[in-house]
């Protein structure tokens, strides 16, 4: 870190999330060297205007804080083959954003010397400026060395989120809860806007909505609280 604590951050993955980390990031102060190119440029540089477009093992040598935004299968890849190339540095910093991993997929960056974190923000990213408006509300997901602990949680808080601690062996577990919240709630609202387009409503996602934020902010308060759910004829 700088004297100041301020880093300088490279991005490798310019898909929904990179971005928008790293738009967050230098919301908190530091300074963004570069992000690799994507599908949608012309987006990236909306979110991130001159941020320069580098390569990879460009990103990697000139910043302190490499955060990876890459899909689930590529990651595993990517630090190894960064680390073939003799890529990471002695106490560079390195960070990824996926839920089902923690620190040990960043094992061939951590024997080069870089320090391993994991920080998963728990929202759906859409790639636009929604997103930064959502992290102050959200929880991340960290795991990191207990030495550099702080320093994920500090990052993590930074993004605008507020961290809780997860331990690389629950990893998978935490990652099951993503994917069950995720996917039943897109696959439950298709299928109730399916049927209700079916019998002629306009609009059954508008439709819906209200009806569907309140039932999940319910739901989760009483989760929170402890609280049994009511049973279907409770619900009127």
């Amino acid at each position: 870190m700088s004297r100041d604590g301020r880093l300088g951050v490279g991005i490798i993955g310019a898909g929904r999330v990179g971005p928008i980390i790293g738009a967050a990031l230098a919301g908190a102060g530091h300074a963004l060297i570069g992000i690799t190119s994507g599908s949608d440029d012309d987006r990236v540089e909306a979110i991130l205007p001159g941020v320069p477009v580098l390569e990879a093992t460009e990103v990697v040598r000139r910043s302190e804080l490499v955060i990876l935004a890459v899909p689930h299968d590529e990651l595993p890849g990517l630090v190894g083959g960064l680390a073939e190339l003799g890529s990471w540095q002695i106490g560079q910093l390195v960070l990824h954003v996926d839920p089902a991993y923690g620190i040990e997929v960043l094992a061939a960056a951590a024997a080069r010397g870089a320090i391993p974190l994991a920080v998963h923000p728990a929202i759906t990213f859409t790639g636009t400026s929604i997103d930064l408006r959502q992290l102050p509300a959200s929880y991340a997901a960290v795991t990191a060395p207990a030495a550099v602990l702080p320093i994920a949680q500090a990052l993590a808080v930074e993004m605008g989120c507020e961290p809780v601690t997860v331990a690389e062996a629950d990893r998978p577990a935490y990652a099951e809860a993503i994917a069950i919240a995720t996917q039943f709630a897109r696959s439950i609202v298709q299928q109730a806007t399916g049927l209700l387009g079916g019998i002629g409503v306009e609009n059954p996602g508008g439709y819906l909505s209200a009806l569907v934020r309140s039932t999940v902010d319910d739901a989760l308060t009483r989760a929170s609280s402890g609280a049994v759910p009511d049973a279907p004829d409770d619900t009127i």
